[in-house]
């Protein structure tokens, strides 16, 4: 593995109750300080493949039946989610996930007891990520689950922020919200991958600010990886589109891109 390769999935195949395949050929890489965009249309296999990256797959009656998984050179499926989390692999799943009879603070505190900070380290790091988000600071002492679905997505996005990660890892962030709302978190994070290098993992059905901030996309169809380059080259691919609408993509066009590459499952 590359010394700027922090993940690999190699292959990767997984089911759930030993009998519904939901990933057949999974294929990516994040880089050490990129934002990586996994596109793919409903039901493709996004949360499956973030969470078999988190190896939360056996909490839903999950397992990855083949291939592998690294982070930073650990092998995920024989490492426990906790320890994944201390080693810097945090996760923002669909649905805005707060204790919602929590403040906000109270939220973003539990983020940073997680990681086992100080005191100290825990009101420096509220600062900085009421710097990020100021409409959080503004709700601080504002129970969660009276906030609206934007704060609520900032406050789960802070959380994992508190625990200081190494690569984040997001499903669908942009979900429900208003645009506005998604450029501004996506702005914050993309602000934030520049700054400090944080590498990114974001899973998302709107390609379209998916692609104005990630270095680079993979495109999942029915489990497969089945194209991928830099986020650039596929913002203006006609043939994303049809992935998404289960039509076969242009092959002659899709060739005439050298740096973008179809991925054909195993045989």
């Amino acid at each position: 593995m590359s010394d700027n390769t922090q993940l690999t999935i190699d292959g990767v195949e997984a089911a759930y109750g030993g009998a519904i395949v939901a990933l057949r050929g999974v294929n990516l890489t994040v880089l050490r300080g990129e934002i990586l965009a996994l596109l793919g249309a409903n039901g493709a296999g996004k949360t499956t493949t973030l969470k078999a990256v988190c190896n939360l797959l056996p909490a839903e009656r999950g397992q990855v039946t083949a291939g592998r998984i690294l982070f930073e050179g650990v092998d995920v499926k024989r490492t426990r989610p906790a320890d994944l989390v201390r080693r810097g692999l945090i996760q923002v799943f669909e649905g805005r996930h707060c204790f919602r009879s929590l403040t906000v603070e109270e939220n973003l505190i539990t983020g940073g007891l997680g990681r086992g900070s100080s005191r100290a380290q825990i009101r420096a790091d509220l600062e900085r990520i009421y710097s990020l988000f100021p409409r959080l600071k503004e709700k601080r002492r504002t129970t969660s689950g009276l906030t609206s679905g934007g704060e609520q997505q900032m406050t789960a996005i802070g959380r994992a922020l508190m625990s200081r990660p190494r690569l984040l890892v997001l499903d669908e962030p942009s979900m429900g919200l208003a645009p506005l709302v998604v450029e501004s978190i996506f702005s914050t994070l993309k602000a934030l991958n520049q700054s400090e290098g944080l590498s990114i993992l974001v899973a998302e059905q709107n390609s379209t600010i998916a692609l104005r901030y990630a270095d680079r996309a993979a495109v999942l169809e029915n489990g497969v990886t089945v194209l991928s380059g830099s986020a650039a080259e596929l913002r203006n691919r006609d043939d994303i589109k049809a992935f998404y609408l289960g039509e076969a993509p242009s092959l002659a066009k899709t060739e005439a891109h050298p740096n973008l590459q179809i991925v054909s499952p195993a045989a």
